[in-house]
């Protein structure tokens, strides 16, 4: 390789060793390009979920209704007390509690159905199998606007009139579960 002096017929200050040593870290540079993505394809590639399709045995039950008995499902999105997540068929086993707010189920035929849950656990088996028990649940279509927002009122005038802290606490815990009811309704 020719330095860059003789082939411009001008002076650059740049020697023959570093002319090399760029040359080098051209290389460099693109065998990491190329490397980097071989990685991306790769990781797109186990990014795509070959089971998002496969069945997902889900029952969801309140105390007084069962809304699902072991139905195949495509996905769960549910609201824990440590944040909001999807399940999907072979989910990584585990348990969550439930919070206050919107649990949402796609379907295997595709339809989308959303349930407003006031509390609850969620267990999330091995073999694609998944349990929530609730509290409260109803469907977010059966939610009435004004009564949702007559339940906030009342939880906020009892949480300011409690005498002790014990029932102040209870009272804010249905302050909580009243504004996400409210929240629930109106998406409606």
């Amino acid at each position: 390789m020719q330095p860059i002096s003789e082939v411009t017929g001008a002076s650059t200050g740049i020697a023959r060793g570093d002319i090399v040593e760029l040359t080098s870290i051209h290389k460099s540079s693109r065998m990491f390009a190329r490397t980097a993505s071989t990685l991306v394809r790769q990781v797109s590639r186990a990014g795509t979920r070959a089971y998002s399709d496969a069945p997902m045995a889900f029952t969801f039950a309140s105390q007084s209704q069962v809304f699902y008995n072991k139905e195949n499902v495509r996905q769960v999105d549910v609201p824990s007390f440590s944040g909001s997540f999807g399940i999907l068929p072979s989910h990584v086993p585990s348990l969550a509690i439930l919070k206050p707010g919107v649990l949402t189920v796609f379907e295997a035929d595709g339809a989308t159905k959303k349930f407003f849950v006031s509390s609850g656990i969620v267990s999330i088996n091995e073999g694609s199998t998944v349990q929530i028990l609730a509290e409260e649940a109803a469907g977010v279509e059966d939610l009435d606007l004004a009564s949702a927002k007559d339940v906030l009122s009342k939880a906020h005038s009892d949480a300011n009139s409690a005498s002790s802290e014990e029932a102040k606490a209870e009272a804010l815990i249905a302050v909580e579960v009243a504004e996400e009811l409210v929240k629930a309704a109106e998406s409606r």
